[in-house]
């Protein structure tokens, strides 16, 4: 069984035992957290509405350095800045449906 969430503005396909990494969530490492479901299946592929999808945050940190070059020709103007995103690590517990 495999269901979608929505979390962050993305959505992700998850089944039981998946780690996937989503957009900073609130709480500590090893706290339970519940995520929005916006489609769930069953074992043959059949489409069920509703369901819940619980997790474990097992890390928290920040995405490798992103380089932002702005660049105008003809104007001298440069400007290099850095970028970092922060991530949880949630592992997906149960798919209830």
């Amino acid at each position: 069984m495999h269901a979608i969430i929505e979390t962050g503005g993305k959505q992700y396909r998850v089944a039981p035992g998946d780690v996937i990494r989503v957009e900073k969530l609130a709480g500590d490492i090893g706290s339970e957290v519940e995520l929005a479901v916006k489609a769930a299946f069953k074992e043959g592929g059949e489409l069920v509405s509703g369901g819940k999808v619980t997790g474990t945050i097992v890390g928290a940190d920040r995405a490798a350095k992103i380089l932002v070059f702005k660049f105008k020709r003809k104007k001298q103007y440069k400007k290099t800045i850095g970028h970092r995103q922060s991530y949880t690590e949630v592992k997906i517990g149960d798919v209830v449906v």
